[in-house]
C-alpha cells in the first residue's frame, strides 16, 4: 500500500459521467477507461469492468472474450457468466478453451428399469488442483426454474416432502462427484472414513497392504464418517486453498441439480436399477427387479451420470446440505437459497446411500441429522458460485 494515503489508487478510478468524482481520482471513461481497469492488478476492478463493457457493443464483447483467458479463475468465471447465454457463433468456440467440456450418456429408464432412452450429452467444467495430482472436478449447473418436492401421486411420498413450489436457481458449480477420501485428505491431511479403516485392517490382517493400497485404501471412493460440522470446515479450508468462494449446495440447489431438468422420482426415471445406482436393494422400486445388495460405498463415477453430467445423486452416501431442517416446505425460500430461518438445530441430507431403499434416493427424499452426527454412510459435495468478486 502506498505511504501516501491521499494518492489515487487503480481502484479509485472511476467512470465518466458521474455527479459525484473522488478528490483526485483518475476518470476513466468509455472503451479506453474499461481496458485501462481490465489491465488493474485488483481482481475486483477487472470483473466490475466486465459488467461495463458490455455497454460497448462489439468492442466490449472482444473485451469479455479476451477475459476468458485471464490468468484469475474469477475473471474467467465472471467472463463465462456474461456470454454463456449468447448465441453469437464469435463467442462459442472459446468456451472449449476457457471451460473443457466431457461428454457422457444420459440414460432413462421405465417403471420395470428397462432402458427406454439414452442419448449423449455433454457439460462444462473446471478442474481445481488439490495438490499431489490430486484434482476437483467442478461442472457448470444453469440456472433455471423448477417445481420443488414430489407431486401427491407419487410412489412413497412423505408430507415432510409437500406442498411442491416453484424455485427459481441461479447458475453455480457443482462437484461432478460426491467428495472423495483422496480429495478430502488434500485438504484436511487425514482420512475419517470408516471403510478406509476397516480396508486398512483387512489389508494388514491378508499382508497386501503395501501392493494394493490404493484398491484397499479407497481413494476414489467418497469420504464418508463425516459430519456436517467437518463438511463445512472442509469447504471453509478449501476456499482459503483455492481463493475461491466453496460451500455446501442447498437444498433446493442440490434437488434442482439432482433431477437435471426431470420430473421424474429419479433422474433415470421411474426406478432405478443396481446398474444404475448404489443402493439397497432388497426392496424394489415401482416394478424393478431386486438383485445383490452391495452393503458398501462404490468408487465415484461407476454408475452414469444425469443430464448435468453430475455423478451418484442418487444414492452411495448421503450428502449434506447448508439448510436447517424444516418438516416441510411451508415458508421455504423461492430463489434457491440456504433455508437458514428456524429453530431446528439438525441439518439436511439428501440422495440416499447404499444402504437405503431406492425409495429413500429419490430426487425429493428428505432426512436429517444433528450437525455433529457421523456415519459410514453420510458424505457431500461441494457448490462454487458462477462468480466472485474477491
Amino acid at each position: 500500500m502506498s505511504d501516501n494515503q491521499n494518492k489515487p489508487r487503480e481502484y479509485d478510478a472511476v467512470k465518466g459521467g458521474q455527479n459525484s468524482i473522488p478528490v483526485n481520482a483518475a476518470v476513466l471513461g468509455g472503451i479506453a477507461g474499461v481496458k485501462r481497469r481490465l489491465a488493474s492488478s485488483a481482481i475486483e476492478v477487472r470483473i466490475a469492468a466486465l459488467s461495463e463493457a458490455l455497454k460497448y457493443g462489439e468492442a466490449g464483447l472482444d473485451l469479455i472474450i479476451g477475459a476468458l483467458q485471464d490468468e484469475s479463475m474469477q475473471v474467467k468465471l465472471a467472463a463465462f457468466s456474461l456470454l454463456k447465454d449468447r448465441d453469437d457463433l464469435k463467442i462459442k468456440p472459446h468456451f472449449q478453451d476457457y471451460l473443457p467440456t466431457f461428454e457422457f450418456d444420459v440414460i432413462t429408464v421405465d417403471a420395470y428399469g428397462k432402458e427406454k432412452r439414452r442419448h449423449k450429452s455433454f457439460a462444462h467444467f473446471f478442474s481445481e488442483d488439490l495438490g499431489n495430482q490430486i484434482v476437483l472436478e467442478m461442472v457448470y449447473i444453469p440456472g433455471g426454474t423448477f417445481m420443488m418436492g414430489a407431486p401427491d401421486s407419487e410412489l412413497d411420498r412423505p408430507h415432510r416432502e409437500s406442498p411442491q413450489h416453484r424455485v427459481t436457481v441461479p447458475t453455480f458449480y457443482a462437484g461432478k462427484y460426491p467428495i472423495t477420501q483422496a480429495q478430502w485428505e488434500a485438504v484436511m491431511g487425514n482420512n475419517p472414513s470408516w471403510a478406509r479403516q476397516y480396508a486398512i485392517a483387512e489389508a494388514q490382517w491378508e499382508g497386501v497392504m503395501e501392493n494394493n493400497a490404493s484398491y484397499y485404501f479407497g481413494e476414489k471412493r467418497p469420504v464418508e464418517n463425516v459430519s456436517w460440522n467437518d463438511a463445512v470446515e472442509f469447504c471453509n479450508k478449501l476456499s482459503q486453498k483455492s481463493c475461491k468462494k466453496y460451500r455446501l449446495l442447498s437444498e433446493a440447489e442440490w434437488e434442482y441439480a439432482c433431477r437435471a431438468g426431470t420430473t421424474t422420482p429419479f433422474h433415470f426415471g421411474e426406478t432405478i436399477t443396481p446398474e444404475l445406482v448404489n443402493y439397497n436393494k432388497k426392496t424394489p422400486y415401482a416394478e424393478a427387479h431386486t438383485r445383490l445388495y452391495r452393503e458398501a460405498t462404490t468408487d465415484v463415477g461407476s454408475f452414469p451420470p444425469n443430464a448435468f453430467g453430475l455423478y451418484d445423486m442418487h444414492g452411495n452416501v448421503w450428502e449434506w446440505c447448508s439448510d436447517k431442517w424444516h418438516d416441510n416446505y411451508n415458508g421455504a425460500p423461492t430463489d434457491g437459497s440456504s433455508w437458514e430461518s428456524g429453530t431446528s438445530h439438525h441439518r439436511l441430507m439428501r440422495g440416499g446411500s447404499s444402504k437405503f431403499f431406492p425409495r429413500n434416493c429419490r430426487s425429493a427424499f428428505r432426512n436429517y441429522y444433528a450437525p455433529d452426527y457421523r456415519f459410514d454412510d453420510l458424505g457431500f459435495r461441494v457448490a462454487c458460485v458462477a462468480a466472485w468478486t474477491s
